[in-house]
């Protein structure tokens, strides 16, 4: 199906790390094998219930605290969770990650929620030299990209899988801060 080479190539190419789930009610988060590599440290806990330090092991420490409250605070309200802070790799490089997904309750009124990982660190690296060219060309692939986008987001919506359209709206955001960025 085009439609989804296209989106995964997107995603690829958006910095799409993983997804999360979490069932507020047992206190655990089951993460895919991108977001446990990157955000636990390793990626065989991929589908294990997790406590949340643990699916969090690697939130810089001067994030660490603030990052918890809030998810915390989320576990006991429900609602959208949007949250953008930085993690270290094994080997010590700062990545900066955005976190957007929903708790909501269950059928039986527990909350549980998903969302997604993607990798924003371009957002914080500033302007660097382009091998795409000049900046007017640059804005014209960026604006093509934002088109494109609107038109992927827009079928998934009639599509109907919640995770793919909240990746795609997480695509959207990326781009409008980009392109919020190049002014």
């Amino acid at each position: 199906m085009a439609l989804a080479s296209t989106a995964a190539s997107a995603l690829e190419d958006a910095g799409f790390v993983g997804t999360w789930d979490t069932d507020v009610l047992a206190g655990r988060s089951v993460l895919d094998a991108g977001a446990a590599a990157l955000l636990s440290g390793d990626s065989s806990l991929a589908g294990k219930p997790l406590p949340l330090d643990v699916a969090l092991g690697r939130v810089h420490p001067e994030d660490r605290g603030w990052v918890f409250d809030r998810i915390r605070a989320v576990r006991r309200t429900g609602g959208p969770v949007s949250l953008e802070f930085r993690v270290l790799s094994e080997t010590g490089h700062v990545r900066w990650i955005l976190n957007r997904g929903r708790l909501a309750p269950d059928s039986l009124g527990s909350l549980r929620g998903r969302g997604a990982y993607i990798d924003v660190t371009d957002l914080y690296a500033g302007p660097s030299p382009s091998a795409n060219g000049d900046a007017s060309s640059q804005a014209k692939q960026l604006e093509a990209a934002a088109d494109h986008c609107i038109r992927v987001h827009s079928a998934l919506e009639r599509y109907g899988n919640e995770n793919l359209r909240l990746i795609s709206s997480m695509l959207l955001l990326g781009i409008g801060r980009a392109l919020a960025l190049r002014d």
